[in-house]
């Protein structure tokens, strides 16, 4: 085994780790993930586990060689706003002044869904890897009444 090829090995078993995991969030059933990313959205009162939707995105940003987002209580806040808006409006957020970047997505009933989504959407796949961002809000919001049901808003920020 040469220098280089010892070199990529961790890399390697990260990203395997990483498509064995994420593989389930196309399943449809989740692939024996965590409750909080299979956690449905598309109900009253439902509560989205934001650490452990953090998680799996970090663990996508690592298996590319990007370093972790930090959870931002007021970007949490700012994208839950957003959603809010999105869902009530059906019109799509601009990005906030001072976000690097911003995702939304809409009719994804759970974070893995929605994660699935854009992970596997070269343009989305870039900013969630992007190396300009540091901390990470996401927010969710449900209207039973709109098209789509459930709005997703991932904002990032340096």
């Amino acid at each position: 085994m040469n220098k280089s090829t010892r070199a990529a090995l961790p890399r390697l078993a990260i990203a395997a780790f990483a498509a064995i995991l994420l593989s389930g969030c196309s399943a449809g059933g989740g692939g024996g993930l965590s409750a909080g990313l299979v956690a449905r959205m598309d109900q009253p009162g439902a509560s989205l586990n934001r650490a452990e939707a953090l998680g799996i995105v970090n663990h996508y940003r690592s298996s590319v060689g990007s370093t972790a987002l930090a959870a931002d209580a007021g970007l949490d806040a700012a994208a839950q706003r957003l959603a809010a808006d999105y869902a009530s409006s059906g019109t799509a957020p601009r990005r906030p002044d001072g976000a690097v970047a911003m995702r939304v997505s809409a009719g994804y009933a759970t974070f893995a869904e929605t994660f699935s989504g854009w992970r596997n959407s070269p343009a989305d796949a870039q900013v969630l890897t992007g190396r300009g961002a540091t901390r990470a809000g996401l927010g969710v919001a449900y209207n039973a009444n709109s098209t789509y049901g459930v709005y997703w808003v991932l904002i990032l920020e340096n």
